[in-house]
């Protein structure tokens, strides 16, 4: 089982695309996120073991992961192939603005053909997400872990799960520290037991 955490709220969560521009960490309230979360965990960790921790490493993805590696004892391992879409020459750049532009409505409706000008397509992304489940559901087998990661990654993946086609991400919500849990019993089979949730208890959640 492979529970996705995104990261906490940060001070432009909502407002910009920050794409992997490094020095972005959580805000008070992202802070608050990720203790929460490591709550969640520890409940989890409590009846069920959590194999590992991993982070994309942008620094609000693993702050998010810190609260919760301090919580179960676990050390963070950073997974690059975690990391935040590529968005190129939209880095930085407000969400108000681009949401003028063409090109964001092909990003809403169609993202599988689009590519973020000197950046990621969204297809990489979601290749590079399934490719990295299957990389850690072969390394703990029968075992529970945990990947901190970023909205879209996280869409890409759980679209791909649920058996629907790349375009369908943008109607999943992850919310900040939302965790989603998908069981691997093979790489063909996947199972999505839970997404989006904040409050939901993870102790609970079985192969039933």
């Amino acid at each position: 089982m492979i529970l996705l955490v995104r990261h906490g709220a940060t001070a432009t969560t909502g407002s910009v695309l920050p794409g992997r521009a490094p020095g972005l960490h959580l805000a008070a309230a992202g802070r608050d996120q990720a203790r929460r979360v490591g709550e969640r965990l520890l409940e989890r960790h409590a009846r069920e073991p959590i194999r590992a921790l991993y982070s994309s490493p942008l620094e609000r993805a693993h702050e998010t992961a810190e609260a919760s590696a301090q919580a179960l004892g676990l050390p963070v391992q950073i997974e690059p192939s975690l990391l935040e879409c590529e968005v190129g020459e939209w880095t930085g750049r407000s969400l108000s603005e681009l949401s003028a532009l063409p090109e964001w409505r092909t990003v809403q409706s169609s993202p599988s053909t689009f590519r973020f000008p000197g950046g990621e397509s969204f297809l990489e992304m979601q290749d590079r997400m399934v490719a990295t489940m299957d990389r850690l559901r072969s390394a703990h087998p029968g075992g529970t872990v945990v990947c901190f990661s970023h909205a879209d990654p996280i869409r890409s993946l759980l679209a791909h799960a649920l058996g629907g086609p790349l375009d369908s991400m943008q109607r999943l919500s992850v919310s900040p520290c939302s965790v989603s849990a998908v069981l691997y019993r093979d790489a063909a089979n996947p199972v999505v037991l839970l997404t989006n949730s904040s409050s939901q208890s993870l102790a609970e959640l079985t192969a039933q």
